[in-house]
């Protein structure tokens, strides 16, 4: 069921006009984390695929909220990447609509466990202007901008400019030249910065913890050595060393 959010979303104030209305269908607890906007073509090929799923998935575990706008290609690899209960998808039309039909599962999915908004009444049928609108929105709701790939005059560049004019920050994978025309020239004047390790680009980011995981990371503030904390926490040590929490020196865990 579609409600009306009651409060201000201060990451808002950067559009143009702040909506009248915000509708929401989920979890607004999502609003409240650090979030990364990821956007880019209808049409990637096969390597961009990859690192988007890769990266959406990576910046998720580390408790960072992927925005996208709902779309094919980039959009719906951005959503499923970083889970259904920690993504935000941004409408262009009312949430009772789910379009494009294609996507119809996934938006399912993120209505159930994550996070639609829209700026627009159920019922509202998404128009030319809207998509740019919901463009802005995903933009403004980011910490940062990723691009993961662009076509010249597209709507990737858009909110790119978007970004720009909210002064916010913006990155693009490597690419070879002719996958990535869009955003060459924006390369080159240094308005986009390119990621060339994903680890080391993820790991830049401080770990969101909820209360279990605080648990584990002031147990590992002790330095306990690595089989005690094995034994005291199993797999959650696995998965805080997989994701780079941690490191391991001469048998003691040690925070990064």
């Amino acid at each position: 069921m579609t409600e009306i959010l009651d409060f201000h979303i201060k990451k808002l104030d950067s559009l143009k006009k702040y909506p009248n209305e915000l509708f929401f269908r989920g979890d607004i607890n999502l609003l409240d984390k650090p979030s990364i906007s990821i956007v880019g073509t209808r049409r990637p090929i096969n390597y961009t695929k990859q690192l988007c799923y890769e990266l959406s998935s990576k910046l998720s575990q580390r408790g960072v909220c992927i925005i996208s706008g709902g779309a094919m290609g980039v959009d719906a690899i951005a959503h499923q990447g970083a889970g259904f209960d920690n993504t935000i998808c941004v409408l262009a039309n009312g949430l009772n609509i789910k379009y494009p039909k294609v996507n119809k599962n996934i938006l399912n999915s993120i209505e159930k466990q994550g996070l639609l908004l829209s700026t627009y009444k159920d019922d509202f049928k998404a128009t030319r202007y809207t998509f740019v609108h919901r463009n802005e929105v995903v933009v403004a709701l980011g910490d940062i901008l990723i691009i993961m790939q662009a076509d010249e005059n597209s709507g990737s560049i858009r909110s790119l400019e978007y970004a720009l004019k909210m002064n916010k920050k913006v990155y693009t994978i490597a690419h070879r030249i002719e996958d990535n025309k869009g955003l060459i020239k924006y390369i080159k004047k240094g308005f986009v910065e390119v990621i060339y390790d994903i680890d080391e680009f993820v790991n830049s980011f401080k770990h969101q913890n909820s209360k279990q995981e605080d648990e584990v990371i002031n147990y590992l503030k002790t330095k306990p050595t690595y089989e005690e904390a094995l034994i005291k926490y199993n797999d959650k040590i696995f998965e805080y060393e997989l994701n780079c929490i941690f490191k391991v020196e001469n048998g003691v865990c040690v925070l990064l």
